[in-house]
């Protein structure tokens, strides 16, 4: 995997060659390596009865759970389970219709049989012309009408052509091959296969939207193999040397403890900021506040940042004091109650005193204060 770089699939390369939906119809035509790294993405291409069997569903869910892990390794932020509920809600959706892709509905198919293997008996008059076609043909047409295909070359010849003037549901039951009563019989056990079927069906999905995630890594694993196969075996040994003794030094590199004596902030690279600059700023300077919890600050320019910053606004209004600028400076609780209270009395001297200070004219022109102006007009002087 090189650390993530590529896929490992050769256990389930030997896996596939070596089952029924996989072999090759000979030893020449047998798979290639870099050949199922094309196919392994699409099980939709493997015939339908042969994903039925329970050696194809060990294979394509030891398959997904291999891409699972090595996707969750090389991609750990992304949320796997959130991309899995996306894909089987889908899947439910194209299931009951019968839109997924290899596996259609099997009426359909039937279908597509039907329409593949009827033979139009407008065109044949006699028995001899239908022998014509083979024995092959015939039992083609005959499976697809429901009737029997076994007998000689004539008989099946004559059971087809019974059909041309015959409806079929008007045909003696006895040319028919399968009873209907066998086919209530073996109802009952469709909605479980088919159960099975969805559920192979799903892991298919869910294979291939995690082939889609990785396509960057099949690439890269299909460009390393073709790369590795013109290669000898030296050059291959020295590449693989080469590539181990880089990895080793970047984790060297990571693991490699900052030598920062003096305990010297670090800057935005990740290293101690330079001795000059620390005593520039007056780092080595430590303001303790009260207010903030005896929070400390170090530095003057830090220490008169604080003032407003919002750890000293809340120790402020918990003390009940407004955050104005006759504050600064003070990080005593008490130092701050007191200057409060100076304020507030200095503010009650200065207080605007209506009924001393507001001032009344009487029709003479003589001027009087507010309360005693009211006395005066209260008693009728006025």
């Amino acid at each position: 995997e090189a650390h993530g770089r590529y896929l490992d699939l050769h256990y389930f390369y030997h896996k596939f060659v070596n089952s029924k939906f996989g072999e090759s119809k000979s030893e020449e035509e047998k798979l290639d390596y870099s050949v199922y790294l094309d196919v392994f993405s699409h099980p939709e291409k493997i015939p339908r009865k042969l994903k039925t069997t329970s050696e194809y569903r060990q294979y394509i869910s030891d398959l997904l759970e291999y891409l699972v892990y090595f996707f969750e390794r090389t991609e750990p932020l992304k949320d796997l389970d959130r991309i899995f509920a996306k894909v089987s809600t889908e899947f439910e959706e194209q299931w009951k219709d019968g839109k997924v892709e290899g596996w259609e509905k099997e009426e359909q198919e039937k279908d597509v049989l039907f329409q593949g293997s009827i033979i139009d008996l407008d065109y044949y008059s006699t028995v001899e012309e239908l022998m014509e076609l083979g024995a092959e043909k015939l039992k083609e047409a005959l499976a697809a009408l429901g009737l029997k295909v076994g007998g000689t070359l004539k008989q099946r010849a004559e059971r087809l052509f019974l059909t041309k003037d015959t409806p079929l549901d008007k045909l003696d039951r006895k040319h028919f091959a399968n009873p209907r009563h066998k086919v209530e019989q073996n109802g009952d056990l469709s909605a479980p296969k088919q159960d099975n079927l969805s559920e192979i069906a799903l892991i298919e999905a869910k294979m291939k939207k995690l082939c889609e995630l990785l396509d960057e890594t099949i690439v890269r694993t299909k460009e390393n193999l073709v790369k590795k196969q013109a290669l000898t075996y030296d050059e291959i040994e020295k590449e693989r040397e080469e590539e181990d003794e880089q990895v080793d030094a970047e984790s060297d590199d990571d693991e490699e403890q900052i030598y920062n004596p003096l305990k010297l902030p670090m800057g935005w690279d990740g290293k101690p900021i330079p001795y000059w600059l620390y005593k520039l700023h007056g780092l080595a300077q430590e303001f303790k506040c009260e207010i903030c919890g005896n929070h400390s600050y170090w530095g003057r320019r830090a220490f008169e940042r604080h003032f407003k910053e919002w750890r000293h606004q809340h120790g402020m209004r918990c003390l009940g004091i407004p955050n104005t600028k006759n504050f600064n400076e003070i990080t005593s609780i008490e130092d701050a109650k007191r200057l409060w209270d100076r304020i507030q009395e200095k503010q009650g001297l200065n207080k605007w005193r209506p009924d001393l200070e507001e001032e009344y004219e009487d029709q003479e022109g003589n001027i009087y204060n507010k309360k005693t102006f009211t006395d005066l007009q209260r008693q009728g002087l006025i």
